[in-house]
């Protein structure tokens, strides 16, 4: 059964036990699980990787099944889920639940997905797809947030904060703390600022490596990668950076291609391209095809599903892909 975001608010969760709850929003599912699952939860919560709970399948079921003196509610949820958790989940639906929820969370998942497909057309499971935030939503969050704790922020100040956070209200609300710990001394913080407290070592080298991908510049692609100690828990992080700035840029391409015209398709672009950027991105719109450019959206959305089920594997991965793209 799928359930759209907004109707979760007349949504009886009470009635389903299994949850699946998938998408690049990870800030937004968090949100619904602190909402309807876990606020005023006094049970029992425990939280698994797939690999772990699929190896501990027996006594994870059989403690799921078994009622505490204690502990009248349970809630079980499960990370990083693949098509791996299929058969998992098919042996709980023989079961009966009573008192229990099991929530699966997960990135992007294509149509073909075994797991997605299982949620959707099953009745007794429910599926709640989560997309990313637009600009609206999260400039609506920074404005709440800067009038709440009366900081002072320039709207081109907002416009970076939206560029960092991905489409994901939980990458912005990250960015958000560091601010609120900055404002304690200063509650005028102007652009500068904004741009170190949300650019770390880490996310600048990130941010570098996307940029010098879409300018197809090999040379400095190998001197990022070979400077920065990445990890497989950054692959998701590198992908993600790459993807949105590739989507800027197949708006930017397409608005090209139509107006002839690149900086008038640059200035078309919301939230607008920061002024340190325009340059290279002149570059990288005269370094893509449009058609090109769209099948590498693709592969990457693809590359990040496969890493989810090959995370031992995923530097490798992500590396050879960028390495020859």
């Amino acid at each position: 059964m799928i359930v759209k975001y907004f109707e979760t608010k007349k949504f009886e969760f009470n009635n389903y036990n299994i949850f699946l709850l998938y998408g690049k929003n990870e800030g937004l599912q968090n949100e619904v699980i602190e909402k309807y699952f876990l606020e005023n939860f006094d049970g029992q919560l425990n939280k698994y990787g797939e690999n772990e709970f699929i190896l501990s399948k027996e006594i994870i079921i059989s403690e799921i099944l078994t009622k505490s003196l204690f502990d009248d509610e349970k809630i079980i949820i499960i990370n990083r889920c693949t098509d791996r958790i299929v058969r998992v989940i098919d042996e709980i639906l023989s079961k009966t639940l009573s008192g229990i929820k099991i929530i699966l969370k997960t990135s992007v998942l294509e149509k073909k997905s075994k797991l997605r497909s299982l949620f959707e057309k099953n009745n007794q499971l429910v599926t709640i797809p989560f997309y990313e935030d637009n600009i609206n939503e999260l400039i609506s969050i920074i404005v709440k947030f800067t009038s709440k704790n009366k900081i002072n922020l320039s709207r081109e100040s907002m416009n970076l904060l939206v560029r960092r956070s991905c489409g994901d209200r939980g990458n912005l609300k990250k960015e958000l703390d560091k601010i609120l710990y900055f404002s304690i001394s200063n509650k005028n913080i102007n652009l500068e600022t904004v741009e170190k407290l949300t650019n770390l070592n880490e996310n600048y080298a990130v941010n570098e490596l996307a940029e010098q991908y879409l300018l197809k510049s090999q040379i400095n692609i190998s001197k990022i990668l070979n400077e920065n100690n990445y990890s497989d828990d950054d692959c998701i992080l590198i992908l993600r950076t790459i993807l949105n700035k590739s989507k800027r840029l197949h708006f930017i391409i397409k608005n090209y291609n139509e107006t002839n015209n690149l900086e008038e398709a640059i200035s078309n672009f919301k939230p607008p391209v920061f002024w340190k950027e325009k340059e290279n991105v002149k570059k990288q719109a005269n370094a893509w095809e449009l058609t090109d450019l769209k099948e590498k959206i693709y592969e990457i959305n693809e590359i990040e599903a496969l890493i989810k089920s090959n995370n031992k594997n995923s530097l490798n991965i992500v590396s050879n892909f960028i390495i020859n793209h």
